[in-house]
């Protein structure tokens, strides 16, 4: 072998080499950067998963939405800047404070509100109506947390929030027309839906049926204007109870008195609905029974009660006395009590009776008033959307079965 063929035998295995260092450095390189690819996928699915307990939320900015000042929007951005998770159109955020109460006590006090716009990855939005007192005590303050927000909570405070919860939430369905129906600030949820499924679903069918005492409390009247305009399928019906001198005749009232069934089959064309209601207490007491033996389907009629204060369910059937009352015992209160069947719910119960024991929805949702059975079981009309953990119930929609001790 000549010198010059060695030396040519030589740089052709050092120049493999080198291509096998350069390849070698290129599969290294993808790996890694395919690590670091699934790395901050998994990172930010992590950001923008629902967070467990409290988390600080800063507001934003605030709008009133009505003329009559009664009905205040409040943009929420987390502290921590991370982004936010996605809810459905109709859930609702679960809000703490440390408030006074009427003994000048601090206590934490919880309220859940309605998301009142589609989801957005930097703010969330819930509108609240402040709550009068009532029309014979002008004495009394109005409603505890809805009077903070509207008299304190500024641009820049601070408030503490649990994830987006519920399951009143639009169906996927876009062929079975969507009936929403909405009394006052019960609107909230609904106009989440409309525009969630406005967007998703443009073609679907949605009616909106809205009742409020005059034009001044109307909420997103602009907004709801705005998609009645863009999309055909999209009927609005605003129903105005007690309208001022000439508000009949105006463009933005259909009709006059409250939302009934007799209204509903004037209006709506034949076909199978779905309905979803969200009210105060007489108008789901009144309606929702009502649509059910109208639509001849226990679940083509949805809804969410709101409010702070305690109401009967729209579930809730004739009260009906036990044989034997059952004893229920609250081992922190130390009060042995008799159930008799009368009472719609635990936490009812131990209300009535001076218990008093911490909630949010009261319609089994945001796991507020979540209490551990220390003996017995509790059994539910409806089941919870809540997940109740093991060894413990949901005081708001929860009736016993047999005697029952409670650490409450």
């Amino acid at each position: 072998m000549t010198a010059l063929a060695l030396l040519g035998y030589i740089s052709a295995a050092l120049l493999a080499q080198v291509v096998l260092a350069i390849a070698v450095a290129i599969h290294r390189k993808g790996s890694t950067s395919g690590q670091g690819t699934a790395a901050n996928r998994r990172r930010d699915a992590a950001s923008t998963a629902a967070w467990a307990g409290l988390r600080a939320f800063r507001v934003l900015r605030r709008d009133y939405e009505d003329d009559a000042l009664s009905q205040c929007s409040f943009y929420l951005e987390p502290v921590d800047g991370r982004p936010l998770p996605p809810y459905r159109a109709g859930q609702f955020l679960t809000v703490q404070l440390e408030l006074c109460d009427a003994q000048g006590i601090i206590r934490p006090v919880t309220r859940c509100y309605s998301l009142s716009d589609c989801h957005d990855r930097q703010a969330y939005r819930v509108t609240i109506k402040r709550i009068p007192p009532p029309a014979d005590r002008h004495d009394l303050p109005p409603g505890l947390v809805s009077g903070h927000f509207h008299d304190h909570v500024v641009p820049g405070s601070i408030v503490q929030l649990r994830a987006p919860a519920g399951s009143f939430v639009l169906d996927g369905e876009p062929g079975v027309p969507a009936v929403l129906i909405a009394g006052g600030v019960g609107i909230t949820p609904l106009f989440a839906m409309a525009r969630e499924a406005l967007a998703k679903q443009p073609d679907r069918e949605i009616h909106l049926f809205y009742g409020v005492r005059d034009s001044r409390e109307l909420v997103f009247e602009a907004a709801i204007d705005a998609m009645r305009a863009q999309h055909p399928n999209f009927h609005v019906t605003i129903v105005l109870s007690n309208p001022a001198p000439g508000e009949v005749e105006a463009p933005n009232c259909q009709t006059t008195g409250f939302i009934d069934v007799a209204l509903l089959k004037r209006t709506l064309p034949n076909g199978g609905h779905h309905f979803y209601v969200c009210g105060p207490p007489p108008m789901m007491a009144s309606l929702v029974p009502a649509l059910r033996a109208w639509a001849g389907a226990h679940d083509a009629v949805r809804y969410e009660a709101f409010g702070p204060a305690s109401l009967a369910s729209a579930e809730a059937v004739s009260a009906m006395p036990l044989d034997q009352p059952l004893t229920v015992r609250f081992s922190r209160s130390g009060r042995t009590l008799s159930w008799t069947g009368e009472e719609t719910n635990l936490l009812d119960f131990a209300e009535r009776h001076g218990i008093d024991i911490e909630s949010g929805c009261r319609s089994g949702s945001c796991g507020t008033c979540e209490t551990t059975i220390s003996a017995g079981e509790v059994r539910y009309l409806q089941r919870p959307s809540f997940d109740i953990a093991a060894g413990r119930c949901l005081l708001c929609v929860g009736t016993p079965i047999g005697d029952l001790e409670l650490d409450a």
